[in-house]
């Protein structure tokens, strides 16, 4: 690490601490030619993950917006703020898991659902209706089956 005064690149670590909650590695250092000290920070690289939305348009993941999706789904529901903040949590570390770049915004839908499901049906039913878009009645009505005939 180069020294901010006089350019050295040898330096040595005086002090470590954790910093944002885990994700960065606060490091005190001392060159070792001018003695003075200064602090870097050390963190993890963030892969950027593309969402292709169904036209065909990429945009970057946005853990905000399926959070507020679902809610929209739980509304008057009897489902925490930490559930919402579990499942987001969850679909984040599969989609960054999976090492692709990009992800589609159905397979993004789809593990929503998943994970809504688990919590509360209700929820899931909601969020399905909006995301599968159902046309009429029957179509709903199917979804509704199935649900059903998966509890039993």
């Amino acid at each position: 690490m180069k020294c901010l005064y006089c350019g050295c690149e040898d330096s040595k670590v005086i002090d470590s601490r954790s910093a944002d909650e885990g994700r960065t590695i606060r490091r005190r250092r001392e060159c070792i030619q001018c003695g003075k000290r200064f602090t870097t920070y050390e963190t993890i690289e963030d892969t950027p993950v593309l969402v292709i939305k169904s036209s065909g348009l990429r945009q970057a993941y946005d853990p905000q917006k399926i959070k507020n999706g679902i809610i929209k789904s739980c509304e008057k529901r009897p489902v925490s703020l930490n559930a919402i903040d579990d499942i987001v949590s969850t679909i984040t570390k599969k989609i960054y898991n999976s090492m692709e770049q990009e992800i589609s915004s159905k397979k993004i839908g789809e593990m929503v659902m998943e994970e809504l499901k688990k919590v509360d049906e209700v929820a899931y039913v909601r969020y399905a209706s909006v995301y599968r878009s159902f046309k009429d009645i029957p179509s709903f009505m199917e979804e509704l089956q199935k649900l059903m005939e998966n509890k039993n």
